[in-house]
């Protein structure tokens, strides 16, 4: 298996997961913040869909930083139709690109001020773990809107195994 193909095999093992998280949060509580420097639970569930800013950035070889991301859309259902749909997307996407253009290097930002050679399967690879610690951080705002944790990794309150 190349590293590709494990690539695409954690995206596809890890969208259902983020899917089933995203779909269990009580969409009328799409504002809650849980302290003020934190973005809404709406807010935070768009980052799913904005990584694949970085993701698009590393497939075309480089990311512009000048871009601004586009503003969450008024729903979580929209929110969450636009995250599985251009993760979709991005996996075929990443199918087409041969190995070689993924092992290449690109300049990206690697510190406050700081630029670096970074290889493009290896942006892509921060994305993955991006968003899985995104699914983490939007699981406690799921509980603090009443919403039901599902099994993520293992068991939880809400969903346990035995």
């Amino acid at each position: 298996m190349t590293e590709k193909d494990q690539l695409l095999s954690t995206m596809e093992r890890e969208l259902p997961t983020t899917l089933k998280v995203l779909n269990a949060y009580p969409s009328a509580k799409a504002d809650l913040k849980p302290h003020e420097r934190c973005r809404s639970a709406k807010d935070l569930a768009w980052t799913f869909v904005s990584e694949a800013f970085f993701a698009d950035g590393a497939l075309a070889g480089a990311i512009d930083l000048s871009q601004p991301t586009p503003p969450a859309p008024p729903s979580m259902g929209e929110v969450i139709t636009a995250y599985e749909k251009r993760q979709r997307s991005l996996m075929d996407r990443i199918r087409k690109i041969p190995d070689a253009e993924l092992n290449k290097t690109m300049k990206i930002p690697t510190g406050p001020n700081t630029m670096g050679d970074v290889r493009r399967m290896d942006v892509l690879w921060t994305t993955v773990m991006d968003s899985v610690h995104h699914r983490g951080q939007f699981s406690v705002y799921l509980r603090m809107a009443g919403g039901k944790v599902p099994s993520i990794y293992g068991p939880t309150a809400d969903e346990p195994w035995m």
